[in-house]
């Protein structure tokens, strides 16, 4: 179990680039998801005019429950440059890969609860740690998608595109790279190594 928490209003009207494309998550009953303060923000968002549609289903990690629902609203998705996604960074992560070719951003952070997290048969994974960073590495976790969990690019020891640690696994950050390439935000590489602030701990506990 977890608990999702919204990120900094400005934060999130930072992220809404362009056309924007609105996806909720409320599946885990076992989830806390901020639903009344999302709602709003979303109604203020949608006043600007920038917003082609807003989609609320469940369990997004799941990949064939999340195509079945995306291609409901397949016009109103290429018409944006932007998909919010309100929901655990599992979800994010699923959207971002079936959503390759768009700018895939998370509005919420993630707080660990003893127990498990989301329905996806995939290898993806949220570390829970309270400051995502899929915003920063195009949706691909840096924390379970690198062996060493690095949060500012390669350690220099993958060969041939494989983990030096694990050769079985692909070098987390090459992945980040070849995505960010895609959706055309390299730039975003320049932006200062943003730390991990383990004092996001403390508000678990609390």
């Amino acid at each position: 179990m977890l608990i999702t928490e919204l990120k900094a209003k400005e934060t999130i009207q930072a992220l809404a680039v362009g056309k924007v494309f609105i996806l909720n998550c409320h599946g885990c009953k076992e989830i806390h998801f901020p639903e009344a303060e999302a709602d709003a923000l979303q109604k203020e968002l949608a006043a600007t005019g920038n917003v082609t549609g807003i989609l609320t289903t469940d369990y997004i990690c799941n990949p064939e429950n999340l195509k079945l629902r995306l291609d409901m609203h397949k016009d109103a998705i290429e018409q944006a440059d932007t998909i919010l996604v309100f929901s655990c960074g599992v979800g994010v992560q699923t959207v971002s890969e079936y959503l390759d070719g768009k700018r895939v951003c998370a509005c919420c952070d993630t707080y660990a609860l003893p127990g498990y997290q989301g329905v996806t048969p995939l290898e993806y994974d949220c570390d829970q740690c309270g400051q995502c960073y899929l915003n920063l590495t195009g949706g691909i976790c840096p924390i379970t998608a690198c062996s060493k969990s690095l949060v500012n690019g390669q350690c220099g020891g993958a060969k041939n595109g494989r983990c030096e640690v694990d050769p079985d696994m692909e070098c987390g950050w090459e992945r980040i790279q070849r995505r960010l390439a895609q959706v055309g935000r390299l730039d975003v590489l320049k932006c200062p190594v943003q730390l991990r602030d383990y004092a996001t701990d403390e508000k678990v506990k609390k």
